[in-house]
């Protein structure tokens, strides 16, 4: 099993909202569980910026001191808005990862998001 760790861009077919599953795209690692099932939070990465939901998500742009180590081809979006919980087994690979600070910025606001009344 590849060695995982919060930041990386892993591809895998994100389940759609309806549960059927979807097509093979990238999704940001953000934190494994605290269990011993091998669980990780990720986010939907999309090239629909355009369905970003601003100020929450996060738009990974090609001027991005990290977007070449992202592992992104094109501008994409970081859906903190389209998160689940998924076994690392349904990984088929990684791309890249972001940097620290871009990491942090995102649990941030998404730690802020869950909190907000």
């Amino acid at each position: 099993m590849a060695l995982r760790k919060s930041g990386q861009i892993a591809l895998f077919k994100f389940p759609q909202t309806d549960l059927i599953i979807g097509k093979l795209r990238p999704s940001l690692l953000i934190a494994p569980l605290p269990s011993s099932c091998n669980d990780w939070l990720v986010c939907m990465i999309s090239l629909q910026t355009q369905q970003a939901v601003l100020p929450l998500d996060e738009i990974i742009s090609k001027i991005d001191a990290d977007f070449n180590q992202s592992g992104l081809k094109t501008e994409s979006v970081v859906h903190l808005t389209r998160s689940a919980v998924v076994s690392e087994t349904i990984f088929v690979g990684k791309i890249g990862e972001i940097s620290a600070e871009r990491l942090q910025s995102v649990k941030e606001k998404l730690a802020d998001w869950i909190l907000k009344d």
